[in-house]
């Protein structure tokens, strides 16, 4: 992966030609497949620069990263735009087709617990990775009961459970199944039940639907 120089006109250029093209950026120019789902977070897909700043106007004090990726073209643009903005960056790296381990539960409710509202967060399309960081954020942060909060992890938001991705609702479901129908809370299920190995050993994906998400919608 190149060294992306952003204080040189050519650097910049050099970097969001990568973008546009490697990451898919180019689709993410119209799309942003933005909502607000409380009145401080907006969980949203890869933005541009030009977005940042829209969303710094818009009062973004926080930007988090759910991908990951800080070799990469994307993340240093995102870094620039975000100094340049005034918007904290914040990473938090999960997975799209692994079932979340318990530090990352546990990491989740204090990273709400300490970063700066209005928020924003984000992986590559807004899908996968955000519905499962936007349950959490509804359940730990807002008092929603995961039953609730899992329509965060839905079709109109481009996830789809029968691919691969769908092991983040398998995880949230065995909780609810295991878990809340004796009374536990997810953190205490987390700490004395979950086993990850276990979950990911057990979870079956459609074929249809793995060529569908990863081959035709190139997700990460």
């Amino acid at each position: 992966m190149p060294d992306f120089d952003l204080t040189t006109t050519s650097g910049r250029v050099a970097a969001s030609f990568d973008a546009m093209w490697r990451d898919h950026s180019f689709l993410r120019v119209w799309w942003q497949n933005a909502y607000w789902i409380s009145d401080e977070m907006v969980r949203t897909n890869q933005p541009w620069p030009f977005q940042i700043r829209r969303w710094a106007r818009r009062g973004i004090r926080t930007m988090v990263n759910l991908r990951g990726g800080f070799d990469t073209s994307f993340h240093e643009l995102e870094k620039a735009a975000c100094a340049e903005s005034g918007i904290v960056p914040v990473n938090f790296t999960v997975n799209s087709r692994d079932a979340p381990s318990k530090e990352q539960i546990h990491g989740a409710k204090a990273l709400f617990e300490s970063i700066a509202y209005p928020a924003l967060m984000h992986c590559k399309s807004g899908a996968d990775r955000v519905g499962l960081v936007s349950v959490l954020y509804l359940h730990f942060r807002k008092g929603e009961p995961i039953d609730r909060a899992l329509r965060m992890l839905n079709w109109r938001y481009g996830h789809f459970r029968q691919g691969r991705t769908g092991v983040l609702d398998f995880f949230f479901e065995r909780y609810l199944s295991e878990g809340a129908a004796k009374g536990l809370s997810l953190l205490d299920w987390v700490d004395t039940a979950y086993n990850p190995t276990e979950l990911r050993a057990e979870f079956r994906s459609q074929p249809w639907a793995n060529v569908l998400v990863d081959k035709i919608l190139r997700r990460e």
